[in-house]
């Protein structure tokens, strides 16, 4: 029995050729180019609904929102983790059977509801 030949490259050596990291594909520049040309005229809509008083709240607010994040970026989401009492997060290890693991999970379910 002959022994398999495996294509491709061999085990080791780089690969090369295709786009550089980063470089969009064409059909993305294609559809950003489209989008960009819209731009003033989809700023312009924002500012309408945001200055229109027959929009309602909701719209104008969203309105607002969206050209100050073109303008100045989106706000940073700060995620904050701590512990009981505002400490550090406690990691416990213990050794347990399948069972001790389901009924402590289950008991954490249940103190969550509580």
């Amino acid at each position: 029995m002959p022994a398999e030949t495996k294509r491709g490259r061999p085990s080791g050596t780089r690969k090369t050729g295709g786009r550089k990291k980063g470089t969009p594909n064409k059909v993305t520049a294609e559809i950003k180019q489209i989008a960009q040309s819209y731009g003033e005229e989809a700023i312009a809509s924002l500012v309408e609904i945001m200055r229109g008083g027959e929009y309602p709240p909701a719209a104008r607010v969203s309105a607002s929102k969206e050209i100050l994040d073109r303008a100045y970026g989106k706000a940073p989401q700060a995620l904050e983790l701590s512990g009981q009492g505002g400490g550090p997060i406690q990691t416990v290890t213990k050794n347990m059977t399948p069972q001790e693991a389901a009924d402590a999970y289950a008991s954490t379910l249940e103190s969550d509801k509580g």
